[in-house]
């Protein structure tokens, strides 16, 4: 045997074996990955048991709840949220169950609350730290084991989304898509290795040939991976499109070359059948082709694929067999997808539409309002203008270093025409592209970083010699007595210091990016917990069973609510912590549902929503909007709006954008720090300002029920004030008040008297908040004879059964015009009824 077969064998037995050093590295990986993710423990946990989960995990938290109070049924519709139209789940069972079946096994089959909240909290680190295992035989399989450790430990200090998705209390389905995302390709990538070593082929599937066994194996692993992560995000068939493609390329590859590509369609089509299965019995015909929902659009793109396959390979053999030129292969492929696509848009519009609509949603920039959404907007824009400050926060020096390892794979490509190269080759250009149009999936291409960067590592590392350290130690890698002596032995001064380069190249950047990122995590903060608290305790409860599986209406119409039922208004951002903390029901949603608003063109229609009512210019416009989103004419919208100060601030103009219309808010000034710009009128018209800003002075039918303890940090809210004060002629303190309201519409008790006409009447009373701060409440009319203020503040205090608000005026209303003072008082009654009080 030469000593180049003698290499290659050792190359093909390493891919089949794992050395106790390299599992050790794995462990340590793994270890180090759980370690970091939950660095944040202690500000999750708070001293009256609440765990401080953030927004989408407190989503997943509920579903989990009312799955566990169901067992093994879980809801697939949910009236709680998007009041009053509800929403399907749009994500799948999987996660939820893991999380549940292991409550039920730690819990010995009754778990309490906060135990599952402790599995719910710790569940993405564990999932986090898995995600090492297959990363190591991702890169193993790729070239050899130090590629393998390398991205195993690359991905265990990885920054960025990946991250963030896998810390405590995120519990959140992206991890679990990272890790069956990387499985699936995993299995697919050995079932790719095995079945073109043994030339798998149909003849040795009818002779039932034992070499058949286990590159079939690993397809229907691949499948079954596929299931789990379809059963995880209804999107997942984004990665069915990666294997499509590649296989596109690889067939094409194979046709040019003259080889069998029969070892492709096999593995392919079993498994896209094997991923399909699982599936099939959570399909509901009544979404469509909803690529959002599971529906028709999972089954097409199982047969798409699995025709696909089919296509190519018959393909293959019909232009072997009339001894056409190869050239013919990719011009045959190339126009079948023309004219199928042509075809499909004439036949099925609808489903070419629903097509090119989620390759638009996952490969084009957004504009709009869903730029303002962070996780869906471009990685390498912000604000329109170009940056890689996302790309280094996500990733670090390694999506530098990918990028020339997806060259320096192509040459490889080129040169050795290796099918399992060529998938990561194709799996990392896509999500690259991928993360152009949404910085999110930036947690599935840390996948593709760390393997790649592996890649690069090692190749360094066989330049400098370390390949025949691997060669003349080979044989004693599982032998933990005899292999350092070997290493001690062979190991050079060039060696340390190439890995002590790379370590500082490609390790450190990452390792420092993660240990500043996993200091804190996200979660619902302080105020807005005191404000929520509040709220489940002192509004009226909606009359809705929160751990109940509801079925969904009939298609075209909406949920039959009880009449007890009311929304509750605020920014999207916060309607899953309205929804799980507050038991109340929110209008909109982290799903973006509720927002209202245009999409595409300003000449759409503004339609009713979070962003419509927020933005709009008066009370009464604002009033309408709540109206118009409950399709009962007779029925509000919303009863409680919750507003914080960041809706006041900085996420207004986020509010804006999704209207398509941004004009004239802010305007530029010149101060001593330059031209800033600052809010302006148009701002200060809006509902958002007449609500936090002035605290609802004025309004007739909005009156603030509670308000949450301020921060010395709202510096913003101040500048706000001061600007209104010095630019629009204003005289509003200027000082920051509660970080959250909530305010309460009511239809307002109407005060009516008489006074000589042209005379200018003044309603006023002192308002005392839940925190000791007192603003003046006034209304100014211009008699014509008589006089009409609707007022929204009880003076007399709450009744039974009705909101428990803790702010209210400290007497009564004062009706003031030339010398004359008449006192008025108003009961909640009056207030809720409407009733008109005579002066």
């Amino acid at each position: 045997m030469t000593k180049m077969s003698k290499i290659s064998s050792i190359q093909v037995k390493e891919r089949g074996q794992t050395s106790w050093l390299a599992a050790l590295f794995v462990i340590i990986s793994a270890l180090i990955a759980f370690y970091i993710r939950i660095r944040p423990r202690d500000s999750v946990f708070l001293e009256n048991g609440f765990i401080r989960f953030s927004n989408d995990p407190l989503y997943h938290m509920r579903i989990v709840e009312v799955l566990l109070h169901n067992y093994p049924h879980g809801m697939f519709y949910n009236p709680l949220t998007n009041y009053p139209n509800g929403a399907y789940i749009h994500f799948g069972p999987l996660f939820d169950h893991m999380i549940a079946l292991t409550a039920l096994i730690l819990g010995l089959g009754n778990p309490d609350t906060p135990l599952v909240n402790i599995i719910g909290a710790y569940f993405p680190t564990v999932l986090g730290a898995l995600t090492v295992i297959p990363v190591y035989y991702i890169g193993k399989y790729l070239k050899d084991r130090k590629t393998g450790v390398i991205a195993a430990f690359l991905i265990a200090i990885a920054p960025g989304q990946f991250l963030s998705r896998s810390t405590i209390i995120f519990t959140d389905h992206h991890v679990a898509e990272t890790l069956f995302s990387s499985l699936l390709m995993l299995f697919f990538l050995i079932a790719l290795i095995e079945a073109k070593k043994r030339n798998l082929s149909l003849k040795m599937l009818q002779n039932k040939n034992k070499e058949a066994t286990r590159p079939i194996i690993f397809a229907i692993l691949a499948g079954l991976m596929y299931a789990a992560y379809q059963l995880t995000w209804p999107g997942a068939p984004m990665f069915g499109m990666i294997i499509v493609i590649f296989a596109a390329v690889q067939y094409t590859v194979d046709h040019l070359n003259n080889r069998s590509t029969e070892y492709l369609g096999i593995i392919g089509i079993i498994t896209f059948i094997v991923g399909l299965l699982p599936v099939a019995p959570f399909i509901n015909p009544d979404m469509g082709f909803s690529a959002y929902i599971y529906s028709w659009f999972h089954v097409a793109t199982a047969f798409a694929a699995i025709f696909a396959f089919l296509y190519m390979s018959i393909v293959h053999k019909v232009l072997n067999d009339k001894r056409l030129r190869t050239a013919y292969y990719p011009i045959v492929l190339i126009a079948t997808l023309i004219i199928g696509l042509l075809a499909m848009r004439m036949i099925a519009p609808s489903i070419f539409g629903s097509i090119a609509g989620i390759s638009a949603t996952i490969f084009s920039a957004k504009t709009g309002g869903f730029n303002t959404i962070g996780e869906v907007s471009s990685i390498f824009y912000h604000g329109g203008v170009f940056t890689l400050s996302s790309v280094w926060y996500n990733f670090a020096t390694g999506f530098f270093l990918s990028l020339i390892a997806m060259v320096m794979l192509a040459l490889s490509i080129w040169k050795d025409k290796k099918p399992e190269e060529l998938l990561i080759l194709v799996w990392a250009f896509i999500m690259l592209l991928a993360i152009y149009g949404q910085n999110r999936f930036a947690y599935y291409y840390s996948i593709n970083v760390v393997v790649l960067s592996g890649y690069f590592a090692a190749k360094v590392l066989d330049m400098t010699g370390w390949k025949k350290i691997e060669d003349a130690c080979y044989d004693k890698m599982n032998s933990i007595r005899e292999l350092p002596g070997c290493l001690s032995k062979n190991i050079r001064i060039i060696h340390v210091l190439t890995i002590l380069l790379l370590l500082l190249l490609v390790a450190y950047p990452s390792y420092g990016l993660a240990m500043q990122q996993s200091q804190y995590t996200s979660g619902a903060n302080d105020y807005w917990l005191e404000a929520l608290f509040w709220m489940e305790a002192n509004t009226p409860d909606p009359g809705i069973d929160f751990l109940k599986i509801y079925d969904a209406p009939e298609k075209g119409k909406l949920f039959d609510y009880p009449d007890t039922v009311y929304g509750v208004m605020s920014w999207w951002d916060y309607g899953h912590e309205i929804e799980t903390i507050a038991r109340r029901l929110p209008n909109a949603n982290p799903f973006q549902q509720g927002i209202g608003g245009r999409r595409n063109s300003i000449e759409e229609e503004n339609k009713p929503g979070a962003s419509t009512f927020f933005t709009a210019p008066s009370e009464e416009e604002a009033t309408a909007v709540l109206e118009a989103i409950h399709p009962d004419p007779d029925k509000m919208g919303s009863r409680y709006i919750v507003s914080d100060v960041e809706m006041a601030t900085g996420k207004f103009y986020a509010m804006a954008s999704w209207t398509l219309d941004t004009d004239n808010y802010y305007t530029a000034v010149q101060t001593d720090q330059g031209v800033v710009t600052v809010p302006y009128e148009r701002y200060f018209n809006s509902m958002e300002a007449k609500l936090h800003i002035f605290d609802g002075n004025g309004l007739k039918h909005y009156r603030m029920v509670h308000e949450s303890p301020g921060t010395s940090t709202q510096g913003q809210e101040i500048g706000y004030k001061n600007v209104y004060n010095v630019l629009l002629g204003g005289n509003i303190k200027e000082d920051n008040t509660g970080y959250v309201k909530i305010f309460e519409y009511v239809e307002g008790a109407t005060i009516t008297g008489t006074a000589p006409a042209g005379e200018s009447v003044t309603i006023s009373t002192t308002i005392s908040t839940s925190q000791g701060r007192s603003f003046t409440y006034s209304q100014t009319a211009t008699s014509n004879g008589t006089y009409a203020f609707t007022v929204p503040y009880s003076t007399e205090g709450p009744v039974s059964g009705q909101t428990q608000f803790d702010v209210s005026p400290t007497k009564p209303y004062q009706i003031s015009y030339g010398s004359v003072v008449e006192e008025v008082k108003v009961t909640e009654t009056d207030v809720l009824q409407g009733n008109t009080i005579e002066v």
